[in-house]
């Protein structure tokens, strides 16, 4: 939806949400009248001190928000689904935000729809869209961080601010810094360590992942020898795609293979079949882990972070 889109549509249904009675707007200023500041990446921005309805339309801001208690109202798909990712299913207690878009593809409307008082968005929010949404109610973007394993948790204490539930992100990331002391202790008595590579498989092949991502900095932090075979350019989250004469630069003693959907899975099972794959090391060692491209190449937060680190013991210490 380009941006003239968006603004009719929302300047639409404002107006009939004025004519139904002005809810959303008395609602807005009530939690105005109790606010606190919040530095952003569009400024200084104006937070309730009790939000309700929270609308979260990045991966990273609904993680932060269940990691906090809170249930958001509205939540956009994640990258490669048609919901929200799977890990966090187990975080709904009864209630499920409703679905008001992808991560690409906000549904203005759809996000009026739920009346929030807080929207929590990514970095990469166009300011366009930022000014549209920060119409409906004060919209929380972080300022843009490195590419670094550990940038969700600067995100994450944001959200916490917005939330007004510091103490709990505070919790959830000293939980999983002592998870990763744990495990580390254990892989390195169980001697389970050695190199490792994480790939996503697409459609039309595979993708070695930056060691600069959450995932990647995780099985480094619990002892492993994470590895991108030089392929990946700085600042860039993977590289471009391999060909199958090319896979054995994904070889080690632990390859953790992602994909993100139907299709990429596909594509996988059938370049199992081929003889650059199965004459991998790491394939003879039986040492290639099928773990959740949703979780493991998109996901961000410190419940995703525990989510991984389940992945990563029960591969090395089954």
């Amino acid at each position: 939806m380009d941006y003239s889109s968006l603004r009719k549509g929302l300047m639409g249904i404002v107006v009939s949400g004025l004519l139904l009675g002005g809810s959303l707007v008395s609602g807005t200023l009530a939690s105005v009248a109790h606010a606190r500041t919040l530095d952003t990446a569009y400024g200084d921005v104006e937070v309730s001190d009790a939000p309700q309805r929270v609308v979260t339309l990045y991966e990273g801001a609904l993680d932060a928000a269940l990691a906090a208690g809170v249930t958001p109202v509205g939540a956009v798909t994640t990258r490669g689904g048609d919901n929200v990712a799977e890990y966090v299913e187990a975080h709904f207690s009864g209630e499920r935000p409703e679905i008001v878009g992808v991560v690409r593809e906000i549904n203005i409307e759809a996000v009026l729809a739920q009346q929030p008082d807080l929207i929590l968005a990514a970095a990469q929010l166009p300011e366009p869209q930022y000014r549209l949404l920060s119409r409906i109610a004060p919209t929380v973007v972080p300022h843009a961080q490195p590419l670094a394993p550990d940038s969700w948790e600067a995100e994450a204490r944001l959200y916490g601010q917005a939330l007004n539930r510091e103490a709990e992100i505070e919790d959830a990331i000293s939980a999983v810094d002592h998870r990763i002391s744990e495990l580390a202790a254990a892989i390195d008595d169980a001697n389970a360590g050695g190199t490792a590579v994480l790939a996503r498989w697409m459609p039309n092949g595979p993708m070695v992942m930056s060691k600069a991502l959450i995932a990647t900095g995780l099985l480094a932090k619990v002892g492993l020898e994470v590895q991108d075979a030089g392929l990946v350019d700085e600042g860039h989250p993977h590289s471009d795609i391999l060909s199958l004469e090319n896979l054995s630069q994904v070889d080690g003693d632990w390859l953790f293979l992602a994909t993100l959907n139907a299709d990429g899975q596909a594509a996988l099972d059938a370049a199992k079949q081929s003889a650059a794959f199965t004459r991998l090391d790491v394939v003879k060692q039986d040492q290639v882990v099928p773990v959740n491209g949703q979780l493991w190449s998109s996901a961000n937060g410190p419940l995703a972070a525990q989510a991984i680190l389940d992945d990563i013991e029960n591969a090395l210490l089954p």
